[in-house]
């Protein structure tokens, strides 16, 4: 179903190594509104919607994965260089006790994921509202994110995911009036 092209979706840099930042940035890697609850979320909700967007759902949730892909590396760039003082001073201290630098699914708070972060009523009208809700509280917290750094290669990559997660909620409210328009159609002749 996949093709996986071995290239970020959009580039990412940093100019500096910045543990700090990188804490902030967990936030959308295992967060309740991160990447990786948007994207199982959205896969999960394919199976219950009207097959006229199915397809909207499988590529919005294969494109938070590639989401995912890029905060996972943003943060690999800004720790890789990082002491465990430099960790601890930026309140990483309790991951790196637990998983080095690895990547590990929690909030900037150090809360571990949980699948309660994903929601699925059955109801296509009700899920698709929740997405765009996601999609909606992703971009604040991507706009979050860009006031807090004063990193411009940061800034860039991190504006384009704000910007990636604006469509998907133009595109989530496309689909309501797509499945509105379709439950309004008369289906007895």
């Amino acid at each position: 179903m996949w093709i996986y092209e071995k290239k970020l979706q959009y580039p990412v840099r940093v100019s500096k190594c910045d543990p700090r930042m990188a804490k902030f940035l967990i936030e959308q890697y295992g967060g309740a509104d991160g990447e990786l609850a948007a994207a199982l979320r959205y896969l999960n909700q394919r199976y219950t919607v009207p097959d006229k967007v199915i397809g909207l759902l499988n590529d919005i949730g294969t494109e938070e994965l590639a989401h995912l892909e890029m905060i996972a590396t943003m943060v690999y760039k800004l720790t890789k260089d990082a002491t465990p003082d430099q960790l601890m001073e930026a309140g990483l201290g309790a991951h790196y006790a637990n998983h080095d630098k690895a990547l590990f699914y929690h909030n900037a708070a150090g809360v571990p994921w949980t699948a309660s972060y994903i929601q699925a009523k059955g109801d296509p009208i009700a899920d698709l509202y929740e997405d765009i809700a996601a999609e909606e509280k992703a971009r604040a917290t991507y706009q979050w994110l860009i006031n807090m750094t004063d990193d411009v290669d940061l800034k860039d990559s991190l504006s384009f995911l704000r910007e990636r997660e604006i469509i998907h909620s133009q595109r989530f409210r496309e689909a309501v009036e797509i499945i509105k328009a379709d439950q309004q159609q008369k289906k007895i002749f």
